[in-house]
């Protein structure tokens, strides 16, 4: 007796979510300020982020009962997107000026070097080498048009306009501890990029003025969500996205936690690596598909892995404490509260030691508690008073996708803002590019993405009552002194 055929086997039918205009993928700043801009002109928006909550790298914890964030953030006087931003959504006024320090840990010793003359006592490099490094900032400042630098690396222009000595000694350990083998291909780009941002927010007497939100990163996520749900938005948590899907026309829907999602237009804003994997389906049929994936997976990227502490005692005076010794694990120290007050967090310093590295290295996959006891001899080298019992609480934070690599010609790896998959949209920190991630940043991507979704969509200006909700205010901290973006 012959036994019957087995019928094939089918792909299960998903469940249709009702279908909206833009779908975003991704509840960090860049979708949430993309979700603002398309809400303002009247567009239907669903917005989905794995996580269970919102802000992506500027997701926030408790301490002492306040918000903070799990990786440390400030903002430039430049940072003009997200201080405005800020007074659009009526919090201006929790914006709020700080003076610090910078500093370097160099040969077990602590330099400070916020001041012309701090540069000027800088021992570790002979005085024509110190004369070097001040001028190498004002020499850095000349330059205009980042794309003079496109073509050369981090090293090659830093040697050019400070000498090795001064590279050797300042640039290469800094260079070495953020992005590690990739050190000798960082581009001249990202270096310039530093050094214009950080000098363009000193004092004339060289101090570092700083800007940071009364109640951190969660005041302003908070008031940007209600926002967003006054305008409509339909913001979904716990919703990760498995794939996407296009046919011979362009994009037509994303899947999430089993259901589909159809929609006119797609922003993807995760790293594009990531973005790249969503496409791997057979659901993506687009012939467009194959060539993005591959130009998405060029784009390299560094995890990072951060211990914030709790302490009872301030480890320093100084905020910024780049690390030049290739023996310390991490590459900054950030005492928060050298800028904000530690009265907001029951009288704990809070300290920030980061490192970025890539996934698969052994601090980035060990415990939190393990993470935390590797850290502590190396703390007592670096503060020779510094003892256990200072700590009274530690968290550790890990991030996969953190920094991208940027190489010298990085524009023709770039991942682009439109794709050839015709309703698909990228936006993210692997495409602020000459700029380094950030906030500010990001709220610029989210909405120019946004700006140009809206005008595909027919919907090329604002919602005519949004002004009315704004209403007028005063001039954001910071704007009325500099104008524009950050160039």
């Amino acid at each position: 007796m012959t036994a019957a055929p087995r019928p094939a086997t089918l792909s299960p039918v998903l469940q249709a979510e009702a279908p909206v205009d833009v779908v975003i993928v991704g509840a960090g700043f860049t979708g949430l300020a993309a979700a603002l801009e398309l809400a303002s002109r009247g567009v239907g928006v669903r917005v989905l982020e794995a996580a269970g909550d919102v802000g992506g790298l500027a997701a926030s914890f408790e301490v002492a009962g306040r918000d903070l964030e799990r990786f440390y953030h400030h903002w430039f006087d430049s940072d003009t997107e997200i201080l405005r931003l800020c007074q659009e959504l009526g919090i201006a006024d929790a914006v709020e000026a700080h003076l610090t320090c910078t500093g370097m840990y160099y040969a077990n010793t602590i330099f400070k070097l916020s001041k012309p003359l701090d540069v000027l006592r800088f021992a570790p490099l002979a005085f024509t080498d110190r004369i070097r490094l001040g001028l190498l900032a004002l020499r850095a400042g000349r330059v205009r048009n980042w794309r003079e630098l496109e073509n050369s690396t981090a090293e090659e222009w830093l040697v050019a306009l400070g000498g090795r000595r001064v590279y050797e000694v300042v640039w290469r350990p800094l260079l070495e501890g953020k992005f590690g083998s990739y050190a000798g291909q960082v581009g001249a780009t990202w270096m310039w990029t530093k050094l214009h941002l950080r000098g363009g927010s000193r004092t004339k007497s060289g101090s570092e003025t700083l800007y940071y939100l009364r109640g951190g990163s969660k005041a302003l996520v908070t008031a940007l969500v209600e926002r967003l749900t006054e305008l409509g938005v339909d913001l979904r948590t716990g919703s990760a996205v498995q794939s996407l899907r296009a046919d011979e026309r362009g994009l037509t829907a994303v899947v999430a936690g089993g259901r589909l999602h159809p929609a006119r237009q797609v922003l993807v804003t995760t790293a594009p690596e990531q973005a790249a994997r969503l496409l791997d389906g057979p659901g993506a049929a687009h012939p467009a598909v194959p060539a993005l994936g591959r130009q998405l997976r060029q784009v390299r990227y560094l995890a990072n892995v951060c211990l914030v502490l709790e302490n009872n005692r301030r480890l320093s005076d100084t905020y910024w404490l780049n690390v030049n010794d290739p023996s310390f694990p991490y590459v900054g120290v950030i005492e928060h509260t050298n800028m904000d007050d530690p009265a907001r967090y029951g009288g704990r310093h809070i300290v920030y030691l980061s490192k970025y590295l890539p996934a698969d290295a052994d601090l980035y996959r060990m415990t939190d508690r393990e993470v935390f006891e590797y850290s502590l001899p190396h703390l007592r080298r670096m503060f020779p008073g510094f003892d256990r019992s200072w700590v009274d609480g530690y968290h550790v934070w890990r991030a996969e996708y953190a920094q991208p690599v940027v190489t010298p010609g990085y524009t023709r790896a770039m991942p682009p803002l439109h794709t050839k998959v015709p309703g698909l949209y990228l936006a993210g920190m692997a495409q602020v590019f000459p700029e380094d991630r950030g906030t500010n940043y990001a709220v610029r991507g989210g909405r120019q993405a946004a700006r140009m979704m809206a005008e595909h969509l027919g919907r090329p200006h604002r919602n005519h009552t949004e002004h009315a909700r704004t209403g007028p205010g005063r001039p954001v901290a910071g704007a009325e002194r500099r104008g524009g973006e950050h160039v």
